[in-house]
């Protein structure tokens, strides 16, 4: 570096509006007030100064380097497209079968690119915006179609394939073409993509714009269709574990894929996916496709209630004689048919199942059957299961709500705790830092190298590491095994203390049921009903808290599943409730 040789520069710093340069190893100006390098590079005059090198070769090797910090021009929809090749391999790698992505998660998305107008079709948005721009130069061809027509007939590559193209060597191709360079370059002056400025003020009637929330839904339609043993509580739980790309995807874009500017608001999220956003965004995404009746949801398939309740008993620690209950109330209920439980985005009455939360709802209407829930009969039977096993040590355990409540309450508080403490922790700043425009790269670049230093030397003063390893994949959260000396299983237990003889058949002790909602809101309210914890029972708040922390929802929502199954299962009751209201407003008119 020498100063001496850079006095001749005398233009002023785009950073800090100095005029103090010098020169790097490598011949280019940089600012010595604030360190930002400049594209100018000095002149070499004599070459004998640089031992057995051509001028010609340091040339080329300074264009080949501008080249590549331009990087390629490409559009938002091909920063999608990567984000979905990251997450049906993360799908893959856990189990889902490969034909996800390579055939259903493909098409899903080619079918999104055709109904959005930016690819497989003729005359595409892009198409038509250098079509508009070539009408205003040359008038004459007004009659090209402005229309973009729907190809029936093609062919084009897997996501996968296009994908992993560009992965290993991000310099075989350009998937879609290029515009002017006038155009080029004006995009590129805001945003790396070269239609990031347009997608984010773009706001087409009819159309969904494609965001990162909206890939979650694209794989949680693409796990429906292939009915994979993953419902939308998991999917969203792997999320959050790090195991599914989805907060800083970004990151794993090409070296050449530049982003910055508009792009970061496209590509960046700073919360995480929530159960009722995602699935509306499914049905709206479903909608928009016209896509045809899914795959029917049969006895056999994971997202049927019958196999979903054994599931979450298991998980929440409950005798397995309960699941012949829970099998009972879907049957009644009728929620266990087959045309119940499919998908069909076309029907003029279409079905959306929360199969989830659907199936957990079941076992709280078994539990209030068994148990009532009313803070005073659960614990009357918990004293007779009690006194019973005290007696019989040597026969079949039969069921202590009890003690069940006493074992579940610290497992759900300790998880919990955990779980708050793991997202109070969390780092949402990405690796690799974004930037506003590419004049502020390098500021970027020097702030985010700071921040990682001083991270370190207080992660070594502290004696700790900053990061937290990630936990391996699991369909269950809690575990429980059977001949714990603890105790703490119950799935072996009997439900005797809760059932009595009567004639041929086991009823329940309890005769009484009381219903979740007496009262639904009105058609023109978005909501079912309301859910006031100061309503209701301790014992039933707890059971609603705990297994809408297994399915990361809000204790509202499963509530109004278990008052909708309600409705299904006790039409007399609710019948009788609605005549005595109306009888009332009578009497006060």
């Amino acid at each position: 570096m020498d100063l001496e040789e850079a006095k001749e520069f005398r233009e002023r710093c785009t950073q800090c509006d100095a005029v103090s340069w010098g020169l790097t190893d490598e011949g280019k100006y940089y600012c010595t007030s604030c360190h930002n390098v400049t594209e100018r590079s000095k002149e070499v005059l004599n070459t004998e100064t640089i031992p057995n090198t051509k001028i010609q070769a340091i040339n080329r090797g300074l264009k080949r380097k501008k080249k590549l910090e331009k990087g390629w021009d490409w559009y938002v929809c091909e920063g999608f497209q990567h984000i979905l090749y990251q997450q049906a391999e993360a799908l893959k790698t856990l189990g889902v079968s490969p034909e996800l992505k390579g055939q259903v998660l493909h098409n899903l998305w080619r079918r999104y690119l055709q109904k959005s107008k930016q690819a497989y079709c003729r005359n595409p948005v892009r198409a038509r915006r250098r079509t508009a721009a070539a009408l205003e130069d040359n008038p004459s061809h007004s009659d090209w179609d402005s229309e973009p027509e729907l190809l029936s007939d093609f062919s084009c590559p897997s996501i996968a394939g296009s994908a992993a193209e560009s992965q290993p060597d991000v310099r075989a191709r350009k998937p879609f073409p290029t515009g002017r360079a006038s155009q080029s370059d004006m995009s590129s002056a805001c945003s790396g993509s070269l239609d990031g400025v347009e997608y984010s003020l773009r706001k087409e009637k009819g159309t969904v714009k494609m965001t990162v929330p909206g890939t979650l839904a694209l794989c949680a339609l693409s796990l429906l269709w292939q009915r994979e043993a993953l419902a939308l509580s998991d999917l969203l739980r792997l999320v959050e574990e790090g195991h599914i790309p989805y907060v800083n995807a970004f990151q794993h874009f090409p070296e050449e894929m530049k982003l910055y500017g508009r792009d970061k608001g496209i590509f960046t999220v700073e919360s995480w996916p929530t159960y009722e956003d995602i699935y509306k965004k499914m049905i709206e995404v479903a909608i928009f496709l016209d896509l045809p009746r899914f795959p029917d949801i049969t006895e056999e398939c994971y997202l049927h209630p019958n196999i979903l309740c054994r599931k979450y008993l298991m998980e929440v620690n409950l005798p397995d004689e309960m699941y012949n209950f829970t099998c009972q109330v879907v049957k009644m209920a009728g929620i266990g048919e087959v045309d119940f439980l499919t998908f069909d985005p076309i029907a003029k009455k279409k079905n959306t199942v929360k199969y989830d939360i659907q199936a957990v709802a079941v076992i709280v209407i078994v539990l209030k059957l068994l148990f009532l829930l009313d803070d005073n009969l659960e614990w009357s039977l918990s004293t007779i299961a009690e006194k019973y096993n005290e007696e019989k040590k040597e026969a079949k355990p039969w069921f202590d709500f009890r003690k069940w409540y006493q074992v579940m309450k610290k497992s759900f508080d300790e998880k919990k705790q955990k779980w708050e403490e793991a997202r109070a922790k969390y780092v949402w700043k990405s690796e690799k830092p974004l930037y506003h425009s590419s004049i502020d790269k390098s500021v970027v670049y020097k702030r985010r190298e700071m921040v990682v230093n001083l991270q370190k030397q207080f992660s070594t003063l502290a004696d700790s590491t900053p990061t937290v390893a990630k936990r391996s994949a699991s369909s269950f959260q809690f575990s429980w095994t059977e001949g714990d000396p603890a105790g703490t299983c119950f799935h072996g237990h009997s439900l005797q203390g809760a059932l009595e003889k009567r004639g041929p058949s086991l009823t329940t002790r309890n005769p009484l049921y009381w219903l979740s909602t007496q009262k639904f809101c009105k058609s023109y309210c978005k909501h079912v009903t309301t859910y006031e914890e100061s309503n209701f029972s301790l014992s039933y708040q707890f059971i609603l808290n705990l297994f809408s922390f297994l399915l990361r929802i809000n204790a509202y929502f499963l509530h109004e599943e278990v008052s909708l199954i309600e409705k299904r299962l006790f039409k007399t009751k609710y019948s009788q409730a609605k005549k005595k209201s109306s009888r009332s407003r009578k009497v006060k008119k």
